[in-house]
């Protein structure tokens, strides 16, 4: 047998992307084959994150001696690629398989196929990124913990949201928003910190503007953020690493004083999650915005939030191999490029839209929802495409977090696109995955929500007093 997975083609083809080949038909098609084989073993995988905490995820793989023990290695890689992407750590412990464990040490190194994590996840969580074998008992225990973020609603509030394209912010007295707005920047391309520095405080103070007074504020941008410091973040790529230590880690801290009030910054995902529990008044929520990126946050059944790091963008989706290649991690068939501005940009010329060679992508965006509106096809097939990936992404998002919210806003889903992505997710979901169909709502908030809905969830962050 083959030492590839079987890759499998879905039921339901994505318009515009024939060769599209789903994660989770793929991981489920291995493990039944594994089953099937009865020669199955079972493994764990636990990553420990900077402060201690562990999470575990436990799956089986083909005994090392088995003929189709060669696929382990595809399975066991694009697995703990989406757990380092999703829950976050700087130590892979492998227990009970020692073949995957030696794999993986080769792939997630310093000049290894993963690099880019290996470097990522070190610097994160200020360690030096290892893999570890051990025998299945010897796997370190669960110790992973939630905490309650935001929904603090009383006094007046500023709240903003730093996006690659835009800064939206609003004023908000007693949970009610009172100003909204938004406008224009090109923070990634900027080398100078006073750049970033002066946007938001001119957000921040034109939100001032419209309150009697400023009791708090709360932000929502996309990277790592920890305490309220950016630890990396693609804002702020274009800044020197020396000027980035000195001058961006505390930039929101600084402010804050500056400003005399409490301030709390948190992972743009996490705040997307959050206003989607705020809105629906219920939990259990998974929230992803589709703007420059793939954010992603998540709310427990419980209300609270976990120590994760939730960072899809980077979370494999498309097992093909001829996917398209992330710029940044240059890895392929993760989420970025599917739900984002960056997908319409890379599915237009496959319509048959013509776009320059390096696109404006919000501007190709604006275009295309444009033409949407007024019936062309070649935009429709953009957007029914979004929805093939974004329902079999669904069900593979399932396999990983428990949820019966599912929230999708941000850029993409302005006008028509939103409600033809879901279309076609939930028909996905209906037809192929019916238990989850049956679990899983979903939810494309309005307009206004859909586009300043962070912000203004971000001022509930802090407490005041």
């Amino acid at each position: 047998m083959s030492d590839e997975m079987r890759l499998v083609p879905p039921q339901t083809p994505a318009p515009l992307d024939p060769d599209f080949r789903p994660a989770v038909l793929a991981n489920r098609a291995f493990l039944q084959a594994v089953e099937d084989s009865g020669r199955g073993v079972p493994v764990k995988f636990a990553l420990e994150r900077g402060d201690g905490s562990v999470t575990v995820y436990e799956t089986q793989a083909f005994a090392p001696d088995a003929p189709e023990a060669g696929a382990n290695l595809q399975y066991a890689e694009r697995l703990v690629k989406f757990l380092l992407w999703q829950r976050g750590g700087w130590k892979v412990t492998v227990g009970g398989h020692e073949q995957i464990a030696n794999h993986l040490q080769q792939v997630y190194s310093k000049g290894g196929e993963r690099d880019f994590d290996w470097d990522f996840m070190g610097g994160v969580y200020e360690n030096t990124f290892a893999v570890e074998s051990v025998g299945l008992d010897e796997v370190p225990e669960e110790k992973d913990t939630t905490m309650a973020l935001g929904r603090h609603l009383e006094g007046n509030r500023i709240g903003f949201d730093l996006g690659a394209s835009d800064r939206k912010s609003s004023a908000v007295i007693d949970g009610e928003s009172v100003w909204e707005n938004e406008v224009e920047w090109d923070p990634k391309n900027q080398s100078d910190p006073s750049y970033h520095y002066e946007g938001i405080m001119d957000s921040i103070k034109s939100a001032a503007e419209h309150l009697p007074r400023v009791d708090a504020i709360g932000g929502s941008a996309a990277g790592v953020w920890i305490n309220s410091r950016v630890l990396i973040a693609s804002l702020f790529r274009g800044i020197p690493e020396d000027q980035f230590d000195a001058e961006v880690k505390d930039i929101m801290l600084r402010i804050g004083e500056e400003m005399g009030v409490p301030i709390v910054v948190a992972n743009d995902g996490e705040v997307t999650a959050l206003a989607g529990s705020m809105s629906l008044e219920d939990n259990g929520v998974l929230g992803i915005a589709m703007g420059s990126s793939e954010a992603a946050g998540y709310v427990t059944m419980d209300g609270n939030i976990t120590g994760w790091l939730n960072e899809l963008a980077f979370a494999p989706v498309d097992y093909n191999p001829n996917a398209p290649e992330d710029e940044w991690s240059k890895d392929v068939g993760c989420g970025a490029l599917y739900f984002s501005q960056q997908a319409v940009g890379r599915l237009a010329p496959v319509a048959g839209i013509e776009v320059g060679e390096d696109p404006d992508l919000p501007a190709l965006l604006e275009d295309v929802q444009a033409m949407h509106e007024d019936g062309d096809e070649r935009a429709q097939q953009i957007f029914e495409t979004m929805g093939v990936y974004l329902g079999y992404s669904i069900a593979h998002y399932a396999d990983f977090y428990d949820f019966k919210h599912m929230l999708v806003l941000g850029r993409c889903t302005s006008g028509k696109g939103g409600p033809t992505m879901l279309e076609k997710a939930q028909a996905i979901l209906d037809d192929e995955f019916p238990d989850l169909a049956a679990k899983i709502e979903l939810h494309l908030p309005d307009e206004r929500l859909r586009r300043v809905g962070q912000a203004i969830a971000a001022a509930s962050l802090p407490v005041i007093g």
